[in-house]
């Protein structure tokens, strides 16, 4: 790799590496040391690629690569593990805003990974359908089936959680 490609990839890294990480938790719904794997993973894949991806779109490459990596994770486990809180235990006093936040990432946890991650790149990433279905590899229709479904089940399971 050149000293060019170099720089512009401690740049990318510098510039992105959070929102991946964000993306990788979200996506996982797993600890955050797994999904700093993940995001270690797709780090390593983007700089093999660099020289090919770099003038392209290196963030949505690494985006498809956690992406599929969290979804084949959750394949081969079976099994997704709960996280009870991703708020720290010394956290100061709640509020609406936390406490709906809260809520929300604990019932994207509850989904299926391929919807999941549908509805953390459409919303909480703000990618559009076209955009999504591009990182995951399939129809923008199925896009919009998952998502609806989606918000379908989070809707159901918190008002269920409200009558309580």
């Amino acid at each position: 790799m050149t000293d060019e490609d170099e720089a512009a990839f401690d740049e990318f890294l510098a510039a992105r590496s959070t929102t991946l990480l964000r993306t990788a938790i979200l996506v996982c719904g797993a600890t955050r040391h797994d999904a700093e794997d993940l995001v270690q993973h797709a780090l390593e894949k983007v700089y093999r690629h660099w020289a090919r991806i770099r003038h392209d779109n290196p963030e949505a490459y690494a985006r498809k690569v956690v992406v599929n990596a969290a979804i084949n994770r959750s394949r081969r486990r079976r099994v997704l593990k709960e996280i009870t809180s991703a708020r720290p235990p010394d956290t100061p006093a709640t509020s609406p805003d936390l406490d709906l936040r809260d809520t929300l990432v604990t019932e994207l946890r509850r989904l299926p990974p391929r919807m999941r991650a549908v509805l953390v790149l459409r919303y909480w990433e703000d990618q559009t359908e076209a955009a999504t279905a591009a990182l995951l590899g399939c129809s923008i229709g199925t896009v919009k089936s998952q998502a609806a479904r989606g918000l379908a089940r989070i809707r159901e399971h918190m008002e269920e959680g409200a009558m309580r």
